[in-house]
């Protein structure tokens, strides 16, 4: 749902309402619940194919945007205090706990998994936002920024998130690395 304005901001609306088409829908979603996998997978997959050259950018604005309205809407604010609070190899760890438990509302059909709790590296095999794809460089920007945001938010504010290995690139799973 967050590409949407960044697509209306950057491109246009004539513009997003002819990609969210090509993705197979008529008019926005609701924004109230999920964007079904399908729809999601080919939107971002047609604005990478549209605009190779800045897909990258607006999908990790997108990414970012995700995860400011995760810590606003789905976490309560208890507990972003108390992240805020623990040392970051612990807030780290539990914030990876509560990833692994929600990863099916970004993993969709693909099996996610996390490697390692602190540094986080997290692992998403048939990820469907790059299913069929082939890519020589990961093409996975809003996972990667939706880890990042939220770590750097509730966990360490120097954190980054790094896609290290993608589907797309022929590579068993997409893996995202906190460093």
């Amino acid at each position: 749902m967050q590409l949407l304005p960044v697509l209306d901001a950057r491109l246009g609306n004539e513009v997003s309402r002819r990609l969210l088409r090509e993705a197979g829908l008529s008019c926005p979603p609701s924004d109230q619940g999920l964007m079904a996998e399908e729809p999601a997978a080919c939107l971002h997959q047609a604005v990478r194919r549209h605009y190779p050259g800045h897909a990258a950018s607006m999908t990790r604005e997108a990414g970012a945007r995700t995860g400011d309205y995760i810590i606003q809407h789905r976490i309560p604010v208890a507990v972003v205090r108390v992240l805020g609070v623990l040392p970051p190899p612990l807030a780290g760890r539990l914030l990876a706990g509560a990833i692994e438990r929600h990863a099916w509302t970004f993993a969709g059909s693909g099996r996610f998994r996390s490697v390692a709790k602190w540094p986080a590296v997290f692992e998403l095999r048939d990820n469907p936002v790059v299913r069929g794809e082939a890519s020589a460089k990961p093409l996975c920007d809003w996972h990667a920024a939706v880890f990042e945001r939220l770590y750097r938010r509730l966990v360490d504010d120097s954190l980054r998130c790094v896609e290290t290995r993608c589907c797309a690139c022929g590579d068993e799973a997409c893996r995202f690395v906190l460093e």
